[in-house]
């Protein structure tokens, strides 16, 4: 999965996750507080994976850019 990929679907996980969070503090269930916790986390770690392949790649093509310059 591409950098993109990865960040859209961490945003859309942390945005269901703070939306369960929100219905669980609303109706009182500690379940869909828990869940959307997790599922919230889950959002930040898929951006940060989304963040280093970003990174990752923009470094590969930097150091590719200076090599060709070389030759």
């Amino acid at each position: 999965m591409g950098s993109t990929a990865d960040k859209i679907k961490g945003t859309t996980n942390e945005a269901i996750g703070k939306a369960k969070q929100g219905v669980g503090e609303a109706t009182g269930s500690d379940r869909l507080q828990g869940e959307g916790a997790v599922q919230e986390a889950k959002g930040k770690g898929q951006k940060a994976v989304g963040d280093a392949k970003e990174v990752t790649k923009d470094a590969v093509n930097r150091t590719a850019a200076a090599a060709n310059k070389k030759l």
